[in-house]
């Protein structure tokens, strides 16, 4: 109320804009959540049949598993429980095209109650903007899970495990109404028997009591229905081992997977298997066990269903729900802290692995298990807060930087984008630095203008549009650096050199010189860095050029990559790296000029702003001698890098170099403090410290 009357507005208008400017956001969600749900439905029922429902389709289709006389694992395609076959086998009788719609929707309907269950099992207390909108939050994190996409397009029943157990354990009163549905849940997914251990040791005897005789029923009514499915099943392949893909499979995220890929196998794996599994469960349960009498049983529930993927034996994609619900723990007691974990959580959960981690050899067994990786972190290492924590509410506040007057009224346009004075987050700037570096190398690969062929076409009549604009500018010198530079050794193999090694390394060590020596330049260097990354990414969707070297009859000799085929129709349209084609503007020298700008600014010393700027200068004679960009190429980089300059300027107002200047000063004035109270202290007290 003081903030809103010290700011010249009643407190009533206040108080309806805030509830204005909520219901709008929350409307937003929901609609974001209806756009996701129709589209997850458009891309399931407009893809051929054959194409998608494949695991509906193998079990209840016309030569189905289901229909077939005799067992339902002689083929091993059926994975599921005897008793989930019992269930699905009234299925058959229903025609198929209305069995895939009903399938699709009823699926959608599921992630729906998952959602709203999940979103109102929050930790206590909760604000009432967290309660309106923590319901389309929570449905669109599902929707963009890989777990619910992968069970959609599949028509798998992975999501009814799960949304059992939450009613069973968040939204049913009565605990033997909650301990059956987790039993029959467990009928369906064996290692939901993990809850069993939770609900006793938080005092829900009746509950587990519930869910072991539930489960035993139902399996024991399977077993009678189907004798011989039930023995293959529980005996032969001891609860399903061994069938569906290889154990060893990417998409298996269990331990057991993940030692089968390491290469070990045989009784040694399986003893390893055994013990680390019994580690983690009872590591798990522990955690899960406190988090629950904290009042924090939705994080409880998402633990166990994390012990449980890593002691299964197969964890296939669908079943991997149970990580992305632990994103409810809190993190961290600072608030700049607080977004590492969800963020993590999210794009584990969304995005490919090869978009989180490098293509190297030496990473790959860390890209290869990345959700198991998170399982076993959740369920065993994360340190979550208490409720108890004087920081589960009231994190350690950011510290913020006083605006730097502009020359301009309007100027910063945003200014909720203030300038932090503490640097950010290290793990969660790695994050989004790779995962922005993966979407930006995605987006240089569908830049081709359509197909193959049609994009090198295009990209070459620019080409020649470019030649012909650098000819009536008299700047068309790429030819003749090139030749030149190739007749002298040296020369050709230093500006290779240059050109392939400090593309990536020059603005790597600029960006991690400012994290450790100036957050608050960091964060505007990297605002910077950012905004000119987009407007290129911009200029290679609008214009795909081909660089000199990749012109049909110009000479150019390609001095980094060797002697080239053009007969090749596909020649230099796409690799595995990167589009040949995305020339306009070059980034090679944007990001080296951008270097030489920053440098220049920050650098304390006349002789470090120079060296700063002979990167850019290098750069630019070694994209052109190399035959790799043309002249105007460079300049399309240079306006790049000035917009992205000059829209930081617009967003976020001037650098906040006094704020900068001030902090430098200030940690110079305790380095002074202390240097003097050392060297004034008395000798025997400066004899007992060297002690």
């Amino acid at each position: 109320m003081a903030n809103a009357e010290h700011g010249g507005r009643p407190v009533g208008a206040f108080g309806a804009t805030a509830g204005a400017r909520l219901r709008a956001a929350r409307l937003a969600l929901w609609l974001v959540a209806a756009i996701l749900g129709i589209r997850q439905i458009a891309v399931v029922l407009g893809t051929p049949r054959g194409e998608r429902l494949t695991d509906l389709e193998t079990w209840v289709g016309p030569d189905g598993v289901l229909h077939v006389e005799g067992s339902l694992y002689d083929s091993t395609r059926f994975t599921g429980t005897p008793f989930g076959g019992l269930v699905l086998k009234p299925l058959t009788r229903a025609a198929e095209q209305a069995l895939g719609w009903g399938w699709t929707f009823g699926t959608l309907l599921l992630v729906v109650v998952l959602g709203l269950v999940a979103a109102r099992a929050l930790p206590r207390p909760v604000s009432r903007r967290t309660t309106l909108v923590a319901a389309p939050v929570a449905i669109c994190l599902l929707m963009l899970s890989l777990p619910v996409r992968n069970a959609f397009w599949l028509g798998q029943t992975s999501i009814i495990p799960v949304l059992l157990v939450l009613l069973g354990c968040l939204a049913v009163r009565g605990e033997r109404a909650g301990g059956a549905l987790i039993g029959v849940a467990a009928a369906f997914q064996p290692t939901v028997l993990l809850f069993a251990p939770l609900l006793w040791f938080t005092g829900r005897r009746q509950a587990a009591a519930s869910l072991g005789a539930t489960f035993a029923g139902t399996t024991a009514l399977a077993w009678l229905a189907m004798p011989h499915d039930s023995y293959t099943y529980w005996v032969h392949h001891m609860a399903g081992v061994g069938l569906g893909g290889r154990a060893d499979d990417l998409a298996n995220q269990s331990l057991h997977g993940a030692l089968l890929r390491l290469g070990l196998s045989g009784p040694l794996e399986i003893a390893l298997f055994l013990t680390l599994g019994a580690v983690v469960a009872a590591l798990g349960l522990r955690r899960a066990v406190r988090y629950a009498r904290d009042g924090q049983l939705l994080l409880a529930v998402a633990l166990t269903g994390c012990a449980a993927i890593v002691v299964a034996p197969t964890a296939w994609q669908h079943q991997l729900l149970w990580v992305l619900l632990a994103v409810v723990g809190r993190v961290g007691r600072r608030a700049s802290d607080r977004l590492v974990w969800p963020v993590a959580v999210v794009l584990v959960m969304t995005l490919p692995a090869k978009m989180l981690l490098p293509n190297m050899a030496a990473l790959h067994p860390l890209r290869d298990n990345a959700v198991l990786l998170a399982a076993i972190a959740a369920a065993t290492a994360v340190p979550f807060l208490s409720r108890t924590s004087p920081h589960y509410r009231d994190p350690i506040p950011t510290r913020y930087a006083r605006p730097v007057p502009a020359r301009w009224q309007r100027i910063p346009l945003l200014p909720f984008l203030r300038r932090v004075l503490g640097r950010p987050n290290l793990l969660l700037e790695l994050l989004l630095i790779r995962v922005t570096y993966a979407a930006y190398s995605q987006v240089r690969l569908a830049a081709t203008g359509g197909t193959i062929s049609g994009g090198r076409e295009r990209a070459e009549a620019h080409g020649e549009q470019i030649l012909s604009l650098e000819r009536f500018l008299h700047i068309d010198i790429e030819h003749t650096l090139n030749h030149a530079t190739v007749k002298v050794d040296w020369l050709r193999q230093f500006f290779d050199f240059y050109y392939t090694s400090f593309h990536f390394v020059v603005p790597l060590t600029v960006l991690g010189v400012l994290y450790w020596r100036r957050p608050v330049d960091y964060r505007w260097g990297r605002s910077t860095l950012g905004l000119t990354t987009l407007l290129a990414l911009i200029g290679f969707w609008l214009y795909p050029l081909a660089p000199p070297r990749l012109m049909p009859d110009f000479g150019i000799i390609d001095t980094v990559h060797g002697v080239q085929d053009f007969s090749q129709p596909d020649y230099g349209t796409l690799t595995s790296l990167t589009n040949q084609y995305a020339a306009m503007p070059s980034l090679h020298f944007g990001w080296s000029l951008w270097c030489g700008v920053v440098i220049a600014i920050v650098a304390p010393k006349v002789w470090m702003k120079a060296l700063g700027l002979l990167h850019p200068a290098f750069t630019v004679t070694a994209i052109v001698v190399t035959g790799n960009h043309w002249v105007l190429d460079a300049v399309g980089g240079a306006i790049v890098v000035g917009a992205g300059f000059g829209l930081a300027y617009l967003f976020q107002g001037p650098r906040a170099r006094t704020v900068t200047a001030a902090v430098d000063a200030e940690r110079e004035a305790r380095q002074k403090s202390r240097t003097w109270s050392i060297s004034s202290s008395p000798p025997t007290t400066r004899s007992i410290s060297r002690e």
